[in-house]
C-alpha cells in the first residue's frame, strides 16, 4: 500500500524546491514509497498525487501492493516518452530525479523528452527520510536479524573438521530460507584459518581446519529488508594471541554499544572502538569503518566511520562491526544490528559474543 506519511515528508521536500514533480526510478524507493515490489516501474510523485508507471507484467501486482496509486501502463511508447505525456497531462514543468540512480544514457533519453533545463539532478533525496525507520521497519528489520540468529545457531551444530567454507555458507543460506527469507542480503562471507584475514573473504572452498578461527558475516533480506550480523569462531582449540584477539573485538565492540545514543557523530562511535585496538597496539588492523545503516539495502547512510560528521538520529538502524585483521595470520569481526535510541540503544542480534570453541 501507498505509504501516505512518506510521500507526505517527500512532497514537502518538493516544495521547498519548487519542483512540480519528482521520478523515482529505483527499486528500494519505489517499495518504499508505494509498497510495489516488482522490478519494474517508475513512480511520478507530484503535489497532490502519486502515479506508478509500470508495464503489463506487473499490473496485477501493482493493483493489489500499490493500492492508493493510480496506475499507468507502459504500452507501445517507451518508459520516457509515457512520462512525458503523463508530465503534459498533469502540468508538470519541474521534474526532480534521482541523479545517482540515473544512468548517462537514462539521463539523455529523458532530457530528450523533457527539456533539460527543467531537470533537477537530486541525489540521495529519498534515501534521507530512508535513514530514519518507523516501527514497522523496524520489526521487520527485528525479524530478519533474529532469522540470522536462527542460522547461526543452526550451523553451529555442523560445523567440523574437513567441512568446506562453501559448505558452511551454504547451511547458513539454507536455512535462513527455510526460516521465511527471500534470499540474502549479500555474498556470504564465510574466512577460516590465514583467510579471515580478509574482512570480504567470501566462502572458498578451503577445508576448515582445528585451530582455525572462522569468521561468517552474512544476512538475509526478509519482506524486502535487510539483516546483517557476524560471528568468529574457534574450531578445536585457541592459543594466547587468538584469545588475546578475540577480547580485544569483543571489548571494542561492547564500548562502542555503550556509546552510542541519539545526537553522537558516526565518527565519534568510530573513535571509541579504534581508541581499543590503538591503545593494545593493535590500531593498524582496523582498516573499516565500524558500522553501515541497514535497511531496504544492505549498506546506507549515516555511517560509523572516521569520515563521518553526520548526526546519528534517533530510529537510525546501523550495525556495529570492529575488526582486527592480521595478514597470514587470521582475523576476527563481531557485528551486531543496533537501533539507536535517545539514551542508547536496542540490540537486534542476541546470538552469543563470548569465543566459542567447536
Amino acid at each position: 500500500m501507498m505509504k501516505r506519511e512518506r510521500i507526505e515528508k517527500l512532497q514537502t521536500k518538493m516544495k521547498a524546491l519548487d519542483l512540480d514533480g519528482f521520478l523515482v526510478t529505483s527499486k528500494e524507493n519505489r517499495q518504499y514509497l508505494t509498497g510495489f515490489t516488482g522490478t519494474f516501474g517508475w513512480v511520478l510523485v507530484t503535489q497532490s498525487s502519486v502515479y506508478l508507471m509500470t508495464d503489463f507484467r506487473y499490473i496485477e501486482q501493482a493493483q493489489q501492493q500499490a493500492r492508493g496509486c493510480k496506475l499507468v501502463q507502459f504500452r507501445q511508447y517507451a518508459p520516457v516518452v509515457t512520462l512525458r505525456m503523463l508530465m503534459e497531462d498533469l502540468e508538470v514543468v519541474t521534474l526532480g530525479i534521482e541523479s545517482d540512480r540515473c544512468t548517462v544514457e537514462e539521463f539523455d533519453l529523458l532530457a530528450n523528452q523533457v527539456r533539460r533545463k527543467a531537470i533537477t539532478p537530486l541525489k540521495g533525496f529519498v534515501e534521507e527520510l530512508r535513514q530514519i525507520k518507523d516501527e514497522d521497519e523496524i520489526a521487520t528489520i527485528g525479524r530478519a536479524e533474529e532469522i540470522g540468529d536462527e542460522a547461526f545457531a543452526h550451523v553451529l551444530k555442523l560445523i567440523k573438521p574437513g567441512m568446506t567454507e562453501k559448505e558452511i555458507a551454504m547451511e547458513l543460506e539454507f536455512q535462513m530460507r527455510r526460516s521465511g527469507a527471500s534470499g540474502v542480503s549479500f555474498d556470504t562471507i564465510v574466512a577460516s584459518g590465514k583467510r579471515s584475514s580478509m574482512p570480504h573473504g567470501v566462502a572458498s572452498d578451503k577445508k576448515v581446519e582445528v585451530g582455525d578461527f572462522i569468521t561468517m558475516d552474512y544476512g538475509c533480506v526478509y519482506q524486502g529488508y535487510c539483516s546483517d550480523m557476524t560471528r568468529t569462531i574457534a574450531l578445536g582449540k585457541v592459543d594466547e594471541k587468538q584469545e588475546t584477539v578475540y577480547n580485544l573485538v569483543r571489548k571494542a565492540q561492547e564500548d562502542a554499544l555503550q556509546a552510542i545514543k541519539a545526537g553522537v557523530t558516526g565518527s565519534e562511535i568510530h573513535a571509541v572502538a579504534q581508541n581499543v585496538f590503538q591503545d593494545a597496539g593493535y590500531g593498524p588492523f582496523f582498516g573499516h569503518g565500524l558500522g553501515h545503516s541497514v535497511g531496504l539495502e544492505i549498506h546506507e547512510e549515516p555511517r560509523f566511520s572516521p569520515r563521518a560528521e553526520e548526526i546519528i538520529q534517533e530510529n537510525t538502524v546501523i550495525s556495529v562491526e570492529p575488526g582486527l585483521y592480521l595478514p597470514n595470520w587470521g582475523g576476527v569481526r563481531i557485528e551486531d544490528l543496533v537501533v539507536v535510541k535517545k539514551d542508547g540503544c536496542i540490540n537486534l542480534t542476541h546470538s552469543p559474543k563470548e569465543l566459542i570453541i567447536l
